[in-house]
């Protein structure tokens, strides 16, 4: 397939490499306002460069867009209306009224996806399959400071991954109620309630490591995974407590999970084609990240 990336800042470079990579990939090409980006774009990866959007749709049978959200909807409604199947960047547009109006632009016979990477990663499909009534949720997406993000809040920014994995992956088709946020730009708590569940999402700006945890508990088991290095344990209670000097004594069992450690967004762009290629929905639709604009809006 022939292959588009439109954008080469950070994210761009990303698909391009991965593209490259892929064997179902016969030819990919690359257009960035800054002709200069594009051509050591070129040298580097092979990738074509391309003298407009146009010209780059003309020769493409799928594209991702990865240029800053600013310029989401131009460029999706540009390709929407070349019928070329897209990858959009998170977010789905600056805002979710524009949102709300790409999504009536779009056919039914065409593929548009958006790149909330998250849901590729393996320890999130484990989750799902080791939860059964989860009473609590809590994951924590803090970073350093950085300069690459400008404009969007840290809940579009970073929060927003974690608002598609609850809104949209394990709690799909529920209704949260008593949803509050507090925080301002570079730092932000939110929590709300799945019947009986209670979710807790923070993400900062202002860290001096990075993280990206996810804890879970139930009556009888407690998930702590890591989405940065893959790894997820399972904590099961023990049959009985033992008293030692009046105190209690808890030997919990720990189990590791073998997770099958991948890169997500290869993970990601590999569905993209084999979507298009069949002809089928990519898994996060276009809807979805409208409501996770939606709710990033109500909370940011």
């Amino acid at each position: 397939m022939r292959i588009g990336v439109i954008g080469t800042g950070n994210m761009g470079r990303n698909h391009v490499r991965i593209y490259s990579e892929l064997r179902d990939v016969e030819r990919v090409y690359v257009y960035d306002p800054d002709e200069r980006a594009a051509n050591k774009m070129s040298e580097t990866s092979g990738a074509l460069p391309c003298s407009s959007i146009g010209s780059l749709l003309e020769k493409v049978d799928l594209v991702s867009i990865c240029v800053p959200t600013r310029y989401h909807f131009d460029v999706a409604e540009e390709a929407i209306e070349t019928k070329v199947s897209c990858l959009i960047e998170k977010p789905i547009t600056s805002n979710s009224k524009e949102g709300e109006k790409l999504l009536k632009i779009i056919p039914d016979d065409l593929v548009v996806g958006v790149g909330h990477i998250e849901r590729f990663n393996p320890i999130v499909e484990e989750i799902k399959k080791l939860i059964k009534n989860p009473r609590y949720v809590d994951i924590r997406r803090h970073n350093p400071a950085s300069s690459r993000i400008t404009d969007a809040g840290v809940v579009v920014d970073l929060m927003i991954h974690d608002i598609d994995l609850i809104w949209n992956y394990f709690f799909k088709g529920k209704e949260s109620s008593d949803l509050c946020s507090l925080g301002d730009d570079d730092l932000r708590k939110m929590i709300t309630r799945f019947d009986d569940c209670v979710v807790s999402l923070s993400s900062s700006r202002l860290a001096c490591r990075k993280i990206r945890k996810i804890h879970v508990e139930e009556a009888e088991i407690t998930i702590d995974g890591d989405f940065m290095n893959q790894e997820l344990y399972i904590y099961r209670k023990p049959d009985k407590y033992e008293v030692e000097n009046t105190r209690y004594a808890q030997e919990n069992i720990i189990e590791k999970v073998q997770v099958n450690k991948v890169e997500p967004l290869k993970e990601e762009l590999k569905t993209f084609i084999d979507c298009v290629k069949a002809g089928r929905q990519f898994p996060v639709t276009p809807d979805q990240a409208v409501l996770n604009l939606k709710i990033a809006e109500r909370n940011g």
